[in-house]
């Protein structure tokens, strides 16, 4: 198996782990000539009124041997992705609001070993 199967692999993974706590799949995949973005979700909120929308990471490392997969969302990483989300925020005219996330899988049975909301 590839790394890019094994990172698909691990980007399904972490948007059923999503749509178990609460968040609706937007997009799985997006891509732009310039920037990319593994999941797009909306959590859903306890009101009528609809939640942000979260721009996420997804790291996936089979060992952390190299040190957890979010210790590679570096500052310019994280310029990337948010110029990866002003894209699709513009792209869609979307005017609601929205912020970063991050989620590490691990091993082959793709466990998620961290989940970060709001890494503005």
């Amino acid at each position: 198996m590839t790394n890019y199967s094994h990172g698909h692999d691990a980007e399904k993974v972490a948007a059923r782990y999503l749509e178990v706590y609460g968040y609706t799949i937007i997009t799985l995949n997006w891509r732009h000539t310039r920037a990319e973005i593994d999941i797009i979700a909306q959590k859903r909120p306890l009101l009528r009124a609809k939640g942000p929308l979260v721009f996420f990471e997804v790291k996936y490392r089979k060992t952390d041997a190299q040190g957890s997969g979010l210790d590679y969302i570096t500052p310019k990483k994280l310029a990337q992705m948010r110029f990866a989300a002003e894209l699709w925020v513009a792209e869609n005219r979307y005017e609601g609001d929205y912020t970063l996330g991050a989620m590490e899988v691990t091993g082959e049975t793709y466990e998620i070993t961290n989940f970060l909301e709001n890494i503005n």
